[in-house]
């Protein structure tokens, strides 16, 4: 896309409105071109430009609806395909009375649909934002407006309708002018080098300078004696000579020259401190080859065409410029007796200095490197390229993956842009802003509507901080299971501030905390000093603080001191197992099953319906006749009630250290204030966990308005049933939710 010039050329007016007939012989100049099927949508699209615009003026005072043609006019010069033009036609209705999406999907595509939708958000934040921030922040601008679009043309369609404002400028007011050819600069004109559409870059930085610094653009102007036409003719010519004398030595040369535009030679004057004259590559000529010696050749047949100037020769092949740029730099002095720059590089040299660390844009934009940037930029401009190359069209199926963006840029209300990772939520984007909003966040708005705090956020959204004056986080925020936190920043900050709070605090919320999941899931009560001695705490006091901090969760020390603790000694005598049952230790079995028994060998084996015990409950086994062995719970009152004669058949069993894909049946009970929907609000919660339930009971208090609800469903194993239950108890009027254990 390098070679590639814009063409003023065009059909249509310049000022004033287009008549139907003037649209039509436009569209009967692109047919020329394109196909007749792109041109029927073009004109379709056209008429609908035209029904929504009609005589609706722009805010320069340009006839909207011939702006949009002019847009589309510089697409095509660009040799894109029919869908961004489509979507620049179509890129002022967003918002419009008459504008209809889903028609626009319907009628010319999905992709042309989601184009006109990026373009609006695009302009709208690139407009607002870009005039509010400082240069990084800027940066991080230009990065959220490339996140946004998933389509590289939405760019490309907003950098050409920039082009159009840009060359109106003159109808606006100074302070207006100066205003736009800023945000112009700082924004748009960055991007198209970025992405290498230089013929768009040129015009926007040259446009930029007319309005930002007049006066030395108008001197620059008069001192490049000659029009744009003028010099490119010149080039014309020295790629002639020098091509024609490159195949007369049988060297193979690629050749294409350009002359240098205002912007750029400005900029070289002012960074080197120089003036007009000694500046060499106002006309500049590039060479590839494809082998380094013939890169030599062709310089010294330069050489012998045009005297060279003195001084002015770099060798950046034998010695390459630190960032790993190679070429060879050589100024002449031309026919006209003005000098001309001649570059001689091999393709491989030229694909490094377009793509590696040497890439235009990076070593004159940013003295830093942004691994993530520049994926999503290599993709771009690989995309654009080969656009060129009909007989090899892009397959983006295998690279969506790969080339998807890992970041996404969103904006506070004053318009600062924050960079988060992919998936971030509000409650991140208030982290990201100041430690204290994420403590006190209570709310956000996205685009000025209320959303939930664990709602992924998309680039480009507007996000607002709900706060109150003072408070903490909520422990809910730390749970991986929420989705309120994706960033380690933010789950460190919070973490930080249950470690600050006194110690005192931190002890009484952890033994409630652990007081209600020991509760609530019917586990025994845990031995809080070998817990302690086991997770290296000096006292239980540190280790309830520890979960009241947030460092250990109540479920995990459930779990834990149940599957590794020994029976207690107490329930051990009250059951009286007999002695000749427990001569050996336990074996545990390698996944071999849900339950070992030991000191019998192989025993089929079944969890006992009256106490239904989940891993890893403290349990006992009782041999049945010609069913095996039951597996009770400890504290079950039909072992506890047993005679004599049926204590004798009980057997220490324990719990495999494997449970894959196995079910158990638990009662989970919901008290709840009676109202319409609530079963169904608890059925859907089992269905999103994917939890069969095999049993319902309910119980309703007309007096008190009251419902009691029991649920026999299957998990595998513990956690499951605690992640179920938390999820029960934030629906709205459920009072309280607990495993039920007869």
């Amino acid at each position: 896309m390098s070679g590639r010039m814009v063409s003023l050329v065009t059909t249509l007016p310049k000022v004033g409105t287009a008549s139907e007939q003037q649209v039509e012989d436009w569209l009967q100049h692109l047919g020329k071109r394109r196909p007749e099927s792109d041109v029927a949508l073009l004109r379709e699209a056209a008429a609908m430009a035209r029904a929504s615009h009609q005589g609706e003026p722009a805010p320069d005072g340009f006839d909207r609806f011939l702006s949009l043609l002019h847009t589309v006019d510089t697409l095509d010069s660009l040799k894109l395909d029919v869908e961004p033009l489509l979507a620049a036609m179509l890129s002022e209705m967003p918002g419009h009375p008459g504008y209809d999406a889903a028609q626009i999907r319907q009628r010319f595509g999905s992709a042309v649909g989601a184009m006109v939708e990026q373009v609006s958000r695009i302009r709208e934040l690139s407009a607002s934002s870009a005039g509010n921030v400082d240069e990084r922040g800027v940066e991080n601008l230009r990065r959220m407006l490339l996140g946004i679009a998933n389509d590289v043309r939405a760019i490309l369609v907003v950098l050409s309708k920039r082009l159009q404002l840009m060359r109106r400028l003159k109808a606006l007011p100074p302070e207006l002018q100066r205003r736009v050819a800023r945000e112009t600069q700082m924004v748009h004109a960055p991007l198209a080098n970025r992405l290498g559409v230089w013929q768009l870059k040129w015009e926007l930085e040259d446009l930029c300078l007319r309005y930002l610094e007049p006066e030395q653009y108008a001197n620059l102007a008069q001192q490049l004696d000659g029009k744009r036409r003028e010099r490119e003719a010149f080039i014309a010519d020295v790629v002639e000579r020098l091509g024609a004398a490159c195949a007369a030595a049988e060297v193979p040369v690629e050749l294409s020259g350009r002359p240098k535009h205002i912007f750029s030679i400005w900029k070289k004057m002012k960074r080197k401190r120089v003036d007009f004259e000694q500046v060499f590559d106002v006309r500049a000529v590039r060479a590839l080859v494809d082998t380094v010696p013939q890169c030599y050749e062709v310089l010294g047949i330069a050489h012998s065409l045009w005297r060279p100037v003195p001084g002015e020769f770099d060798d950046y092949i034998a010695h390459p410029k630190p960032n790993g740029y190679r070429s060879l730099h050589t100024a002449v002095v031309g026919d006209d007796g003005r000098p001309l720059e001649i570059q001689v590089r091999t393709h491989a040299m030229h694909e490094h200095a377009e793509r590696g660390v040497a890439a235009h844009w990076k070593y004159k934009e940013s003295n830093k490197q942004d691994v993530e940037l520049e994926r999503r930029i290599e993709w771009m401009r690989r995309w654009l390229e080969q656009q060129d190359d009909e007989s090899q069209p892009l397959d983006s199926s295998d690279e969506d993956t790969e080339f998807e963006a890992r970041q996404i840029y969103v904006l506070s209300p004053q318009g600062k842009v924050v960079e988060l990772p992919t998936g971030a939520t509000p409650l991140d984007f208030a982290y990201a802003i100041h430690t204290s909003i994420g403590h006190r966040c209570r709310g956000a708005r996205v685009d000025g509507h209320i959303a939930p705090l664990a709602q992924p956020l998309r680039s480009g959204q507007k996000v607002e901080i709900l706060t109150i004056k003072e408070g903490g986080p909520s422990r809910d925020w730390l749970n991986p299971h929420s989705g309120y936190l994706t960033t380690s920043r933010a789950r460190n900050r919070v973490r930080q501030w249950f470690k600050q709070q006194d110690f005192d605090q931190h002890l009484a919320i952890g033994r409630a905390s652990l007081e209600r999941e020991v509760a609530r899931l019917s586990v025994p009560k845990p031995d809080l000093d070998k817990l302690a001695a086991r997770f290296n705490f000096k006292s239980h006091d540190d280790l309830l603080a520890a979960i009241g901090r947030g460092e250990l969760s109540a479920i995990q020390l459930a779990n834990t001191q149940v599957e590794r603790a020994p029976r207690d000694p107490a329930q051990q005598a009250d059951l009286d197992i007999p002695e000749k049952l427990k001569r050996r230790p336990l074996s545990r079995a390698d996944g071999a099953g849900q339950v070992v028994v030991d000191g019998i060998g192989d025993l089929m084996t079944q969890m006992a319906k009256c106490c239904k015990p989940v891993p890893y409950d403290g349990i006992v086994g009782y041999i049945t006749k010609g069913r095996g062995v039951t597996v009770h719970r400890n504290d079950c009152m039909v072992v506890r009630k047993m005679d004599a004669q049926n204590r004798a058949r009980l057997v220490d069993v324990a719990w495999a250290d494997a449970q894959q894909d196995s079910r158990f049946l638990v009662d989970i009970q919901v008290i709840a204030a009676d109202r319409k929907g609530l079963l169904r609000d608890i059925s859907s919660v089992f269905a999103n966990a994917e939890i069969d339930v095999l049993a319902v009971n309910t119980q309703s208090d007309r007096r008190h308005e009251r419902a009691t609800m029991r649920f026999t469903a299957e998990v595998g194993d513990m956690n499951q049933l605690s992640r179920v239950i938390d999820r029960l108890a934030q629906i709205p009027d459920v009072l309280d939710v607990r495993r039920q254990l007869s």
